[in-house]
């Protein structure tokens, strides 16, 4: 990681769960961090924290509906007038909503596509404009997927959020492939995390508390720091590597 000490990073989802998680260990790593999120209360928190701890990079709220690419664009260009560009994109924003294929509400779904999805790409497509129009020529972009981008949870409520995540595994090879045909050593690596102890199954489950909790419960899942280990191993390996998919699941977890 020494190589990465005061590049800028963008994390986005940077509030809570695993983006908090992966935006502390990249400050703590020494990095401009910008963490975006639609309400930066947490990120400000998080920034004071690391500040205390004296890590020795520094993170930077921002705050960004994904939802609206014009304030995707409004970032990027803020990013590059205060930091000169993007070195390294964590595009780790995504939500699910418990909108099944027979009875689903469009809206939802939608929702579902423009942050999982569309965010995404336009993240990605715009950390690279940034890397390509510096010369930079071993950035990194990360996308943190699902475990359920790799295979079909078996309930109703889960997929057509899966089917958001089979598109995350999709773009990033399609992303892998592109670079390649460009000739340029930036990277493109997909996390696929299992069941991960975070806020996300009571946001999902927000009419069913008792649901959420008995997901953590059920088994000994992966903690959020888990994933920003994995983050900091693959942004770590030596630049000749090309780390593609890390899938990673608790012990316990059965799919």
């Amino acid at each position: 990681m020494e190589r990465w000490k005061g590049r800028v990073a963008l994390v986005t989802g940077a509030s809570v769960g695993i983006g908090a998680a992966v935006t502390r260990a990249l400050v703590q790593q020494g990095m401009r961090v910008v963490g975006c999120a639609r309400n930066v209360d947490k990120i400000e928190k998080l920034a004071a924290e690391c500040q205390s701890a004296g890590y020795t990079g520094t993170l930077v709220p921002y705050k960004c509906d994904l939802s609206n690419e014009e304030e995707i664009l409004s970032m990027f260009s803020a990013i590059k007038t205060l930091h000169k560009g993007v070195d390294v994109c964590i595009n780790n924003a995504g939500l699910a909503h418990n909108e099944p294929l027979l009875s689903g509400k469009t809206e939802g779904w939608r929702n579902m596509i423009d942050v999982n999805i569309l965010a995404l790409s336009i993240c990605t497509r715009e950390a690279y404009k940034s890397m390509k129009e510096r010369n930079v020529d071993d950035g990194h972009i990360i996308n943190i997927n699902s475990m359920g981008g790799h295979r079909l949870v078996p309930s109703a409520d889960e997929h057509f959020y899966c089917a958001t995540k089979y598109a995350v595994t999709a773009l990033t090879e399609g992303l892998r492939q592109e670079l390649r045909a460009e000739k340029t050593h930036i990277r493109a690596t997909c996390i696929s995390p299992g069941i991960v102890e975070t806020e996300f199954a009571f946001r999902h489950h927000n009419s069913d508390p008792e649901k959420a909790a008995a997901v953590y419960e059920s088994i000994k899942c992966l903690k959020a720091e888990d994933v920003a280990s994995a983050v900091t191993f693959v942004l770590g390996a030596p630049p000749h590597v090309q780390v593609g998919d890390v899938q990673m699941r608790p012990v316990e977890q059965v799919l």
